[in-house]
């Protein structure tokens, strides 16, 4: 009897944590087929009539097609860029076992912990004086500085667990450094680097805080902006903001679910220890 109830309880309990989970999205999809009305009278009920214009409205009225142009272009980027620089540099860190790259790999470590807010202002301000301010490579830039030390230890710990001899025998074979890496090194990363690619993917697609700061401007705003400018001062377009926001995860889900197979393998075979 003991075995049964604690069964049931761990059932109610699963069952409790996915309604949890399940919850926003529901609201999300509800919020975006309803009536001004109906959100006022009856928030969490569904629809009585679904409202498939709060979607064209949506993308006329914020210029839909520009934010995901931006965002594609950002993103794009951004993942390309943080996955060249960071795979050769986490490859060298974990290979070199030495004081100085010892020290790089802590660095790494201390630079996540800087949070964004405390030094909003300072990058605000070199951004602006070198002329990057309200333009996508300087966000683009302004990401990848951001994502690297996470990117290089996630990276690292998994080009761990690579075996060396296979290095050696390429070295032994006339192979050089770079032939080494691209031949041999890379495509065994496969399972870590596509782990990144989906991490960073996500982070530079829904980034809001960096891109109110940085991309004020109409013609550079990505997504999350666009859909934040639907929130006025007077006036709150609920119906027309979570249509956008289905809208706008719809990529970025397709692209999760292509590749979520090695999310898990890719950190639990970086799970080694140093």
């Amino acid at each position: 009897m003991k075995q049964v109830f604690w069964k049931r309880l761990l059932l109610f309990v699963k069952i409790a944590v996915t309604l949890f989970v399940i919850s926003p999205f529901y609201i999300a999809v509800v919020y975006s087929v309803k009536s001004k009305p109906e959100m006022v009278t009856d928030r969490l009920s569904l629809p009585k009539k679904i409202h498939w214009d709060n979607f064209s409205r949506a993308i006329e009225t914020s210029n839909f097609g520009l934010a995901l142009k931006n965002s594609f272009i950002t993103t794009i980027f951004a993942v390309f860029i943080i996955t060249l620089i960071c795979t050769m540099a986490a490859y060298i860190i974990a290979r070199k076992n030495n004081r100085f790259y010892n020290c790089v790999y802590y660095i790494f470590i201390g630079a996540m912990i800087i949070p964004f807010q405390s030094i909003m202002t300072p990058l605000y301000i070199d951004m602006s004086r070198w002329g990057l301010l309200n333009t996508l490579h300087g966000f683009v830039l302004a990401k990848i500085g951001f994502q690297i030390a996470f990117t290089v230890l996630l990276v690292s710990g998994f080009v761990k667990s690579i075996p060396k001899e296979l290095e050696e025998a390429a070295a032994i074979d006339g192979a050089g450094l770079y032939s080494v890496f691209f031949r041999i090194v890379f495509p065994l990363m496969k399972p870590i680097v596509l782990t990144s690619v989906v991490l960073n993917a996500l982070n530079v697609w829904n980034d809001f805080q960096m891109s109110l700061t940085l991309l004020q401007q109409k013609q550079v705003r990505n997504v999350p902006l666009t859909q934040y400018f639907f929130f006025g001062e007077n006036s709150i377009e609920l119906g027309l903001a979570f249509a956008l926001f289905i809208l706008s995860i719809i990529p970025i889900l397709v692209m999760y679910f292509v590749l979520q197979k090695y999310i898990i393998g890719g950190i639990t075979s970086g799970a080694v220890k140093g």
